[in-house]
């Protein structure tokens, strides 16, 4: 592959998870706020909506990843796009809590199936093509996504537009995206060559310790990106920073799998994953113990700049400690992933409306994180300690 083509198909990828992720996975962030005050949604209600978008994205994603998956996985992954966009557009021609389940599941298995099928795209292109590097390009498209839409939402909020439009304009955005992708994602020219099966060995302390921080992860961030802007319009003081603070969160993911695997580069992955996973911690306590422009400010900030970059780490981490098949090991760590992410915006709800407030949720997921960055750390401690 010649070297712009590597470049186009890495913006392939980056136009494919804007639209699939930054736009049909998180664009329920901004707008929930106009569906909770026209609806009557309960704060329970609400998570679980999320709940059935994250429980749609570890099956999808567990289906990609399967080696028996039939046909073309570039169809798959155009077929993933298109029906993402259309699941978004959807949501503006229902009302009820029914319909909303459903197409969030269904957009969250689409969303997972394009992130799983358009990295393995890529990065195969890009490693055909000996430029690995860009393979940042591609994951900032999750950031760029969620600045689009949040830039879109609030100019629609301001035209006075109804929730239903917003998840119409964005949908439609989200196509026009996926056709912008579809002549970018090419297959590189070398064949793929099919791992063989070995058999199953048993997990490693190291490997079980970082799929039960990862799925942690999961739990841990996915409150304050669910409900952040939620936060922001329950506070008075504050509430005329809604159409901003999901723009910073957008704008503070996009670079952040550069950074933080630049950071692994100097510290290795464990300490930066523990690193990270501290600092979003930092995050998610703001976003409670701080309501002003400073304090969510800060939590879109270090929330938003930190989940992506966990998610790489903890992928590239999994890939050095599997043994035989990476395939088993993967799989493992989307369900731990999925499964935090399932219990997260349910959890999250039904607390907030037994105790009126996210302080309480959001102090477990600080405590999940924390927990995760031990976890991952332990081993490099322990070693410390008897260097000591």
């Amino acid at each position: 592959m010649r070297r712009p083509q590597a470049h186009l198909t890495a913006l392939g990828g980056l136009i494919a998870l804007a639209a699939a992720l930054g736009i049909g996975r998180f664009v329920y962030t901004p707008i929930l706020p106009s569906m909770m005050q026209a609806l009557g949604l309960s704060q329970t209600a609400a998570g679980m909506i999320a709940s059935a978008n994250f429980l749609g994205y570890l099956l999808g994603a567990l289906l990609a990843a399967s080696p028996k998956l039939p046909g073309s996985r570039r169809a798959w992954l155009l077929g993933s796009l298109v029906l993402s966009a259309g699941s978004t557009s959807a949501m503006g021609g229902v009302s009820t809590t029914a319909p909303f389940l459903l197409l969030r599941f269904v957009g969250g298995g689409a969303s997972a199936v394009v992130l799983v099928l358009a990295s393995a795209l890529v990065l195969g292109s890009l490693a055909e093509a000996q430029r690995p590097g860009l393979s940042a390009l591609h994951f900032a498209g999750v950031g760029i996504g969620v600045v689009v839409s949040a830039i879109l939402v609030a100019v629609l909020q301001c035209a006075g537009q109804p929730w239903q439009s917003l998840w119409v304009a964005n949908g439609i955005v989200a196509l026009l995206a996926a056709f912008a992708a579809a002549p970018l994602m090419r297959q590189g020219q070398a064949p793929v060559q099919l791992a063989r099966q070995s058999p199953a060995q048993p997990i490693d302390s190291g490997l079980l310790r970082l799929i039960i921080a990862y799925g942690l992860f999961g739990f841990g961030y996915v409150i304050t990106a669910t409900f952040i802007v939620t936060m922001v319009r329950g506070t008075p003081e504050i509430r005329a920073l809604e159409p901003v603070i999901w723009i910073v969160f957008g704008l503070s993911a996009a670079p952040s799998v550069a950074i933080w695997t630049s950071v692994a580069a100097r510290l290795g992955v464990p300490a930066a994953f523990a690193l990270a996973s501290v600092v979003e911690a930092c995050g998610v306590v703001a976003s409670v113990a701080w309501p002003s422009e400073i304090g969510l400010f800060l939590a879109a900030m270090l929330v938003g700049g930190t989940f992506m970059g966990l998610t790489a780490l903890g992928l590239i981490r999994a890939r050095s400690l599997a043994s035989g098949n990476p395939r088993r090991t993967l799989a493992l760590m989307t369900a731990a992933f999925g499964l935090g992410q399932i219990i997260g915006p349910g959890f999250a709800g039904a607390v907030s409306d037994r105790f009126g407030g996210f302080a309480a949720p959001s102090l477990v997921a600080v405590a999940a994180l924390l927990i995760a960055a031990a976890l991952v750390s332990e081993r490099r401690i322990l070693v410390l300690r008897a260097e000591q």
